[in-house]
């Protein structure tokens, strides 16, 4: 038992094909647990489409995949009393998810693929964001089957050159805080080799 009176959180981050999903599922498989495999992507594309394949084939049969693109938390309220052990895959995602949803809800004009919004529309879509992220990384905490949450480190590459990719990748870096700051544990995962950093 931890002390915030949950089953222990932890928390995966990496860069992308690092190698942190699957060091997650094999934590969650060492759990011997039934494990919710808690998937956060929106599949609009055919690329995005044989991701999700891919992940799904390589998943064992005894995960449940439960999709939930912006509302996680329902999950973890649904399941709380099930023994289950949620793996959230993954954070990031949420927080694109979560921006984007905000910004149509308050204005933002779309032009193809493209969206346009102010400043201010930007950083209050962040700030609301961080709110969810906050009352989620409570909820993960006090889940007590236990709780496995891969995220991307995006604040190491170029800085995007148009202001809805700063915010993206600004946002994201602060909710990877958030969650670390409630995780028991903190793994980064680079070429395939976790290092536990807490």
């Amino acid at each position: 038992m931890n002390d915030h009176g949950g089953g222990s959180l932890v928390l995966i981050t990496g860069g992308a094909r690092s190698g942190k999903s699957t060091f997650a599922e094999k934590l969650a498989l060492e759990s011997k647990k039934k494990v919710i495999y808690l998937a956060t992507a929106r599949v609009e594309d055919e690329e995005m489409r044989e991701r999700v394949a891919a992940h799904k084939k390589r998943r064992p049969d005894n995960f449940r995949t439960v999709e939930e693109p912006e509302e996680p938390h329902l999950v973890f309220e649904k399941e709380t009393g099930s023994g289950n052990l949620v793996l959230l895959d993954c954070l990031t995602l949420l927080v694109s998810n979560r921006i984007l949803t905000d910004l149509n809800r308050h204005g933002a004009v779309r032009q193809g693929e493209d969206i346009f919004a102010d400043e201010r529309l930007l950083e209050e879509a962040g700030q609301r964001t961080l709110g969810y992220i906050t009352g989620l990384a409570q909820a993960a905490a006090k889940y007590p089957a236990g709780v496995v949450v891969v995220t991307n480190e995006v604040g190491m590459g170029v800085v995007p050159n148009y202001p809805l990719g700063r915010v993206f990748r600004d946002y994201s870096g602060r909710a990877n805080q958030i969650m670390a700051e409630a995780a028991d544990q903190l793994w980064l995962v680079v070429c395939g080799i976790p290092r536990r950093f807490k």
